[in-house]
């Protein structure tokens, strides 16, 4: 698969390239902020898991997303502790909170659950956007390596997010939905500042 469509995820709007130049600048926020971000990935499949037990092949699925993410989130807090910083105060995440404010509210359960797993994949494949840009350009080369370990984990994630919403609702269903989300996504991404401090 050629990298384009295995780690740009048909994102509609490429990172504005002025981020990874701010991101390489300031990498303690980015590292905690990036931290966040992984406690927040594994919290939100422990909520599907809650919410939705009946599902055997969610919980089955899920169980070792949440693993795998906390894993991540003690991996970055060993490279900020490694370089000398701390685990700070969690930031606000303007970029999810504009996605959940763009997620459609209602529906029966099997649409609402589709709808929080494309949320989930949309969050997986910017990140895994947002990673590839790291590992390419940073000058850290340890946490360059670190960077492409996630981006391939983060891909595979988005995956699984999209799969598992196609478990429960038609395909057809799903792929319109999920392309609708990928262009609020790009109108969101027009309208956010580039931070020195956040990974999204």
């Amino acid at each position: 698969m050629e990298a384009k469509d295995k780690f740009t995820l048909g994102l509609e709007l490429p990172t504005d390239p002025r981020w990874v130049d701010i991101a390489g600048k300031n990498i303690e926020d980015i590292l905690v902020d990036h931290a966040y971000c992984e406690q927040k990935a594994a919290s939100s499949s422990i909520s599907l898991i809650i919410n939705y037990p009946e599902r055997d092949k969610l919980v089955e699925t899920l169980t070792p997303i949440v693993a795998e993410e906390w894993a991540h989130f003690e991996r970055v807090v060993e490279a900020l502790r490694k370089r000398g910083f701390s685990l700070g105060r969690k930031r606000k995440d303007e970029y999810v909170d504009k996605l959940i404010e763009a997620s459609r509210k209602g529906g029966s359960r099997e649409e609402q659950l589709m709808e929080k797993l494309l949320i989930n994949a949309l969050i997986e494949a910017r990140s895994c956007e947002r990673f590839k840009l790291l590992w390419k350009n940073i000058a850290d080369e340890e946490l360059s390596r670190f960077y492409y370990e996630l981006m391939v984990s983060e891909a595979g994630h988005y995956k699984t997010f999209l799969l598992l919403a196609k478990e429960y609702m038609p395909e057809q269903a799903v792929m319109t939905r999920w392309h609708q989300l990928l262009e609020q996504e790009a109108e969101i991404m027009r309208t956010l500042t580039p931070r020195p401090d956040r990974m999204h």
